[in-house]
């Protein structure tokens, strides 16, 4: 798979920042694993970095811990100059009536 390894590198950053936040906040993992929804084995997952963990599960401890806005803001395309640039061009106008 192209890129495996870079992605496993992103996935062990995102678990650092997870944790960090998580011990920032005061927070237990069973208090995020329960006001996620999650199990513990699945958010020791998220924390050591496991890359085939559902997204789901992802968002809702970014939830948790009150970082699931900044990171869909970092991905928004309109949030940047490339976006912002490209999508009168490329993005097809709405007709209104």
């Amino acid at each position: 798979m192209i890129g495996a390894g870079k992605t496993e590198r992103d996935a062990a950053e995102l678990a650092r920042h997870i944790v960090t936040w998580r011990k920032l906040l005061g927070y237990t993992a069973a208090q995020v694993s329960e006001r996620a929804g999650v199990s513990r084995p699945t958010l020791r997952k998220i924390e050591h970095g496991d890359p085939g963990v559902r997204l789901g599960s992802v968002l809702a401890v970014l939830r948790v811990l009150g970082q699931n806005t900044k990171m869909l803001h970092a991905v928004d395309p309109y949030e940047s100059d490339l976006g912002r640039a490209s999508a009168d061009r490329i993005l097809p106008q709405r007709v209104r009536r």
